[in-house]
């Protein structure tokens, strides 16, 4: 039997070198998210955290194209109570706070587009770099749930006034500058060659800093979030709930027959 690609295989992977932990998923589907991803995803992010060669971390996603595809559909549709649905929007809870709790600074890769829970990720690292390719949308209205999880994220970076735009008007893209100017993008590159000299450039140079220095500056960062290991679960009963309406299982069927 032919061993399958990398391709086609979902995956989560860490690679230290220089002080620098760079964390890599894929899902084929437009790098989207299933809850195992998400809690390995988080693991990986705690794994960093703790490892002493370690000083700061990357986050990206495999690939030149999408980003991430936010909640995988497929797993969506399968949710067959509020218990296992509020159990599969934790996973986007748990890595959120993966990065919050992390002591070392995130910087966050985003190549191409990223939607609903792709934008949470994006928001919830600590320095944001991507390129003009990066357009953004919090599709979850338009299927009948909502940004509940990763909304206090978003909100973070955006403003309330930028995640509502967002959160409300489900259908519509934002560009990647409209991004960059709401604060949810640090840096825009033209393209993949130039953000990840742009990446490489800052993880280095963060990788040389007192860690002790970069510690307290998240910790001074993340101030006023002390709640959220008690908002993001209760956030995630909402979505659950919400995933069982007919109003959503029936929208998601309509995006997944799209051609």
């Amino acid at each position: 039997m032919k061993p399958e690609s990398p391709e086609s295989t979902a995956f989560v992977r860490t690679e230290v070198a220089d002080g620098i932990a760079t964390i890599r998923f894929f899902h084929p589907q437009s790098n989207s998210l299933p809850g195992e991803i998400l809690r390995r995803l988080a693991h990986a992010i705690d794994d960093a955290a703790g490892h002493p060669e370690v000083r700061v971390l990357v986050l990206q996603s495999q690939g030149e194209k999408a980003f991430c595809a936010g909640a995988s559909f497929d797993e969506l549709i399968s949710i067959e109570s509020r218990e296992a649905g509020q159990y599969f929007f934790e996973g986007f809870s748990l890595v959120i706070l993966a990065i919050r709790r992390c002591p070392k600074l995130v910087i966050g890769r985003v190549q191409g587009r990223a939607v609903g829970g792709g934008v949470g990720l994006a928001a919830a690292v600590d320095y944001c770099i991507a390129t003009t390719a990066a357009a953004i949308k919090l599709s979850e209205l338009a299927v009948g749930i909502g940004p509940f999880v990763v909304g206090p994220a978003v909100e973070r970076k955006l403003g309330l006034a930028g995640m509502s735009a967002l959160a409300i008007d489900a259908s519509s893209w934002r560009s990647a500058e409209w991004a960059a100017q709401h604060g949810l993008y640090a840096e825009l590159h033209p393209d993949l060659a130039t953000l990840d000299l742009a990446v490489k450039r800052l993880a280095t140079q963060l990788s040389q800093s007192s860690p002790e220095a970069m510690s307290d500056l998240k910790r001074m960062l993340w101030e006023g979030t002390e709640h959220w290991p008690d908002l993001l679960p209760s956030r995630a009963a909402v979505s659950g709930r919400l995933v069982l309406s007919d109003f959503t299982r029936q929208a998601i069927q309509a995006f997944k027959s799209k051609p």
